[in-house]
């Protein structure tokens, strides 16, 4: 089952041989696609790469048979995948890398191992994906409150967040509108149990119903 399937025959690769392994390859890009679609989002343009991409790379090495042949295809597979412009999130990554590796199993004939791969990889994500490891149990926020210039902003809203947050941190303040106002940026953390909706309504009765705009951190990593 571990064997490579492909004959070191004189004649070189087979018709049989290559109908063989480009079924096994698009068979296994289903299945791919299949565990990357569940319980997560994504778009057809990326479930169409994941399907074709192990039979675009099993068809590279087997263009290439040869020990030294097999090296450059697969410096020239990788080389050769050029992600969408809008960037990649990491389980989008590990499926790319995935598909690219079940195509250079499958062309060196190595179906059985492309199809282990397959199922142990695919096994662990589905497992991954029902247990609470790396879920985002916290409620990051960027959080922008224009102020007066004649308020202090020291303390002014500490015991909003003490009922509405488990941790703030004020990040930066600066002067707006020619120094008239100040504009302060927090970090919070939000309770799960409180509605960002009254947060929200009460800093304007505090602020005087000037701009408030709160929105996700875009980087979590640097999050107080």
């Amino acid at each position: 089952m571990l064997n490579s399937i492909l004959t070191l025959s004189v004649s070189g690769l087979t018709i049989k041989e290559f109908l063989y392994c480009s079924m096994f390859s698009i068979i296994f890009g289903c299945m791919m696609a299949c565990v990357h679609m569940y319980k997560n989002q994504y778009s057809q343009n990326f479930i169409f790469t994941i399907i074709l991409l192990p039979l675009i790379v099993q068809t590279v090495i087997m263009l290439v048979n040869g020990n030294l042949g097999t090296g450059v295809a697969v410096a020239g597979a990788f080389s050769l995948v050029r992600f969408r412009s809008a960037p990649g999130n990491s389980r989008e990554i590990a499926a790319i890398f995935l598909a690219m590796a079940v195509g250079l199993a499958n062309g060196m004939g190595y179906v059985g191992i492309g199809g282990l791969l397959v199922v142990i990889v695919g096994g662990v994500t589905l497992v991954l994906v029902h247990l609470p490891i790396g879920r985002k149990q916290k409620l990051f926020r960027d959080l922008k409150v224009t102020i007066p210039e004649n308020l202090d902003y020291e303390g002014i809203f500490d015991d909003l967040f003490a009922e509405y947050t488990t941790r703030n941190e004020l990040r930066k303040v600066r002067t707006v509108n020619m120094g008239s106002l100040y504009e302060l940026h927090y970090h919070l953390i939000f309770r799960e149990d409180k509605k960002e909706k009254e947060f929200l309504d009460s800093l304007r009765c505090r602020n005087g119903n000037l701009t408030v705009v709160c929105g996700r951190i875009a980087e979590e990593k640097d999050v107080l």
